[in-house]
């Protein structure tokens, strides 16, 4: 069975505060038990007051790895990058920011061999891989498509893939990147944010059928050996 606890809040600022302070507190304990702290981090518009409260604590951030949990193939400048939005927030602390999409790969099938590659130079397993849900269950770029299948089966030692969404999502009809199952799994903590009722009820639809589950996020989650922390804003 799936082990999820769900923390609710009264809105996004207190939210954000809550899980700002339970990332602070995973660096901090990273780097006091190995000199450094990875973090895979999530694109889209929820992160981001987490992001402004995280950035401005007092943390050793020259120690810690900021990875994406999952990238859009458009350059690094464009607005649906989701590194930039990263970069943005932590490179002046100093924290190191880790683009996983090189440009200039023939297509996503190899930008996913390279992305694959590329971690492979980072100290692995992540300390932390925080994930969102989008009301399709998709979770990091994990989208329903003829690619599904080979990233939640992919071996342990497979980090990332190319993924063609089927169909493309509104707003940001692009292919993608995104870490495996596997890679996720392997994280030391994982958390979830996610905001509004309807992704609230599709998240518990998902952990209610398990190993069942159609949707990405439930065969995510189905094969999770320790407690997720899920939290919530309305």
């Amino acid at each position: 069975m799936i082990e999820v606890e769900f923390w609710d809040y009264d809105d996004v600022d207190e939210m954000a505060d809550a899980v700002a302070g339970d990332i602070a507190f995973i660096i901090e304990s990273a780097i006091d038990a190995r000199g450094e702290c990875l973090l895979a981090f999530p694109g889209g518009s929820t992160p981001k007051p987490v992001y402004e409260k995280l950035a401005e604590k007092k943390l050793p951030w020259k120690r810690v790895t900021i990875i994406p949990g999952d990238e859009r193939l458009v350059p690094v400048d464009d607005e649906r990058s989701n590194i930039k939005g990263i970069a943005q927030t932590f490179l002046p602390l100093g924290a190191r920011v880790y683009p996983i999409y090189a440009e200039g790969a023939e297509d996503y099938v190899m930008a996913g061999h390279a992305a694959d590659a590329r971690l492979k130079s980072l100290k692995w397993p992540p300390d932390l891989v925080w994930l969102g849900m989008g009301t399709d269950g998709h979770t990091a770029s994990l989208f329903p498509g003829p690619d599904l299948d080979d990233a939640m089966d992919a071996p342990k030692g497979k980090l990332v893939m190319g993924i063609k969404p089927d169909p493309m999502p509104e707003g940001a009809a692009v292919e993608r990147l995104s870490l495996t199952r596997s890679a996720i799994l392997q994280a030391r903590t994982i958390i979830i944010t996610i905001t509004g009722q309807e992704k609230r009820e599709i998240l518990e639809g998902a952990i209610e059928d398990g190993q069942s589950s159609k949707l990405p996020i439930g065969r995510v989650l189905a094969e999770t050996e320790f407690p997720i922390d899920v939290h919530w804003a309305p």
